[in-house]
């Protein structure tokens, strides 16, 4: 009698699995056709500025690359990002041929005023990098020498803070790529950067004979991802950022590149 009983409810689950295949088929088929394809924003970049962004075999890399596509990705959308340059981006924004800026942006209250922000995705500061030999220990020290900045950053604005706006012992470049140039061509005897673009400068080029300093002078400062004014991405992208924090895989990208963990609680406490 169990043997008959278990053949029988064998074959009712068979049935039901039958019926259940057949119904799930038709759903299958009604949801076979193509799905709607995810929104592609158009993205402008600077792609001299590693470890941030930087051109490897034909397509743009970096630490603001990886961390982009996450949140895009979360946010539900797709990116096409382009090496536009600094001005090319920033006018593409304003002009709307462009949905995101992505470039280590520094969100300044005066750029707030042409662009919207994304909360803030990384903590910085500003750095010196000079040639050997150059005496220079502090902001100050910049007096009296030749500077190298890329024009239109916070670099410039940290560097005219302390030898003074359209002063012309500063030189100002396109891309941070030409302001390095400048220094080891010796036109210039320092540049001012931001210290994460400062301090791979100095690993990727051991003998390039260049030292680092930083000074209390300089303010720390946050990047955000840019958006056109009155954007409709920039909340989608602020909550997607702000579950990357918590899902641990902003971490994850930031010690990819960085060799060491981010200051989750200053970062999210900026975001608020």
């Amino acid at each position: 009698m169990t043997y008959s009983f278990k053949k029988a409810a064998a074959a009712i689950m068979a049935s039901t699995a039958l019926l259940l295949a057949a119904c799930g088929g038709g759903e299958e088929e009604k949801g076979s056709s193509p799905s709607e394809e995810k929104k592609v924003l158009n993205v402008g970049t600077e792609a001299t500025f590693a470890p941030f962004e930087f051109m490897d075999k034909g397509e743009v890399s970096g630490f603001d690359v990886d961390l982009l596509n996450a949140a895009a990705e979360e946010a539900g959308y797709d990116v096409n990002i382009q090496n536009t340059g600094w001005d090319s981006m920033l006018a593409g924004l304003q002009s709307g041929q462009l949905d995101i800026g992505m470039s280590g942006i520094t969100i300044t209250d005066e750029r707030k005023e042409t662009y919207d922000f994304s909360v803030p995705y990384f903590e910085s500061v500003t750095m010196i990098v000079y040639k050997e030999g150059t005496d220079i220990k502090a902001a100050e020290d910049l007096k009296g020498k030749k500077i190298g900045v890329q024009n239109g950053t916070t670099g410039q604005f940290a560097a005219e803070s302390i030898v003074g706006v359209n002063n012309n012992a500063i030189s100002k470049y396109e891309t941070a790529a030409l302001m390095f140039q400048a220094l080891q061509s010796g036109d210039v005897e320092a540049v001012v950067t931001d210290i994460a673009v400062a301090l791979e400068y100095e690993k990727s080029n051991p003998n390039a004979g260049v030292k680092t300093v930083t000074d209390d002078q300089f303010a720390a400062e946050y990047y955000g991802i840019a958006f056109p004014k009155g954007s409709e991405y920039k909340d989608d992208f602020d909550k997607a950022l702000n579950t990357l924090y918590e899902n641990g895989k902003y971490a994850e990208i930031y010690e990819k590149w960085f060799d060491e963990a981010p200051d989750m609680e200053t970062l999210k406490k900026a975001a608020q």
